[in-house]
């Protein structure tokens, strides 16, 4: 049982690095930060659309999934 569990943290654990890194940017980043290129405004409100709002969304569900599975491998 904790064989599999381990085995589908791994898998899950790929998953979220896969939709992690195909996640746009959102904004200049730190870097504009220092330089002050940029508008800099960290309380603008973006929406997602399409293809990003799904993908945030499976990146989200699979982070839940990552605790679950870690909980329940401790446990077991």
């Amino acid at each position: 049982m904790a064989n599999l569990l381990n085995v589908l943290l791994m898998i899950d654990a790929a998953f979220i690095i896969i939709l992690v890194l195909l996640q746009s940017g959102k904004s200049d980043g730190l870097s504009a930060a220092f330089t002050g290129s940029g508008d800099l405004n960290l309380f603008a409100v973006q929406k997602e659309r399409g293809p990003e709002k799904l993908i945030s969304r499976m990146t989200l569900i699979l982070g839940i999934i990552f605790f679950a599975l870690v909980i329940a491998i401790q446990i077991v």
